[in-house]
């Protein structure tokens, strides 16, 4: 089961506020709208998507990882290691 399953609702209405961001991104494009507004929107997105995905990693953390850790043995540093690398690209993008 994910962790993130009792918010599942909660992160499906953020995700398509951010899709509704992004049509709103393609339709100023499309009609031409100007450089600045269009790169504030990009950043307002970016950061919707980084909220989402600090959201989902704490779940992660504190379901996944907890869980692992609880019953021991390699199944605990393969989701230590699993959470680092996502952290990791986290802060790549």
């Amino acid at each position: 089961m994910t962790g993130y399953h009792e918010d599942k609702d909660h992160v499906l209405r953020r995700l398509r506020r951010i899709e509704g961001q992004v049509r709103g991104l393609q339709r100023m494009v499309d009609t031409g709208g100007y450089c600045i507004d269009v790169l504030t929107q990009i950043s307002a997105t970016t950061k919707a998507l980084q909220s989402v995905a600090l959201h989902l990693l704490d779940d992660h953390l504190g379901h996944c990882v907890q869980d692992a850790i609880a019953r021991g043995g390699s199944e605990a540093d393969a989701r230590i290691t699993e959470a680092s690398n996502a952290i990791a690209r986290l802060l790549r993008a």
